[in-house]
């Protein structure tokens, strides 16, 4: 029997687990025992049973084994109109770039150890702190003044922060670009320095690069599309921070 693991994190997180083996269920409710964060819901037999504790519950982290019969876990995921946090868990390899398509926070290969679920929850949990923090410093914001002055070519330029699309840093200097301005504003600042001056609705997503997150039009191939052309990478170092963020949102 397919069976499904309900688990809540303490201190607001809530998570999930599905997989066809009886002796691999119980081993992994185990693992969760120990992991002082982790609490266990409910088990379900299929994707039937998951999909009513989900309406019932609201779920942040779900463990699915993908090789599920009817429905495999990654089409069960895919059903699903708002996909909590997914960590996927499997004997096969070869679901792993389908796996990590839907955003997933991790990857399981069977048999994983306690090490190995431990490391994959601990992955998950900053993720959900980093998207939760995010949310509480832009309430924080919300009566703050949203412009400040810079300045550039011996004159003090006022910018109307959310009009800002992205920064790009340039050796010493760094390039302001506007929604209102055909070319970017260039001033002496670092990125690290100018950040403090930001609401949490802007990111450092590479060394180079800080974007307004209510800016982007699009992210595909691990690039953020802003307009119709300009396209910003997304650093290797920064993927995890950025990730949190789309699937706390939404936005994929």
């Amino acid at each position: 029997m397919r069976a499904k693991i309900v688990l809540k994190f303490y201190l607001l997180f809530l998570s999930c687990h599905v997989d066809d083996e009886p002796l691999a269920l119980a081993q992994l409710a185990g693992y969760i025992s120990r992991i002082p964060f982790l609490k266990l819901i409910a088990s379900c037999q299929d994707a039937h049973q998951a999909s009513k504790v989900l309406a019932s519950h609201t779920i942040d982290l779900l463990f699915v084994d993908i090789n599920m019969p009817d429905l495999n876990g990654i089409e069960f995921v895919r059903s699903l109109p708002q996909a909590p946090m997914i960590i996927f868990t499997t004997a096969y390899s070869e679901y792993a770039i389908e796996g990590f398509r839907l955003n997933a926070v991790d990857y399981l290969m069977k048999p994983f150890d306690l090490g190995d679920c431990l490391k994959a929850a601990e992955k998950a949990r900053k993720m959900y702190s980093m998207a939760h923090n995010t949310s509480q410093a832009q309430t924080d914001w919300d009566d703050k003044e949203r412009t400040l002055f810079v300045k550039s070519e011996y004159k003090m330029i006022r910018i109307n922060i959310d009009k800002i699309i992205y920064i790009e840093s340039m050796s010493e200097y760094i390039c302001i670009y506007l929604e209102d301005r055909n070319k970017p504003v260039i001033t002496l600042n670092s990125l690290q320095k100018f950040s403090t001056l930001l609401p949490p609705y802007f990111m450092r997503v590479h060394r180079s690069y800080i974007v307004n997150l209510h800016q982007i039009t699009e992210v595909s191939r691990f690039r953020i599309l802003f307009g119709k052309d300009t396209y910003i990478p997304i650093g290797e170092n920064y993927k995890e921070q950025f990730m949190a963020y789309i699937q706390h949102t939404g936005l994929l």
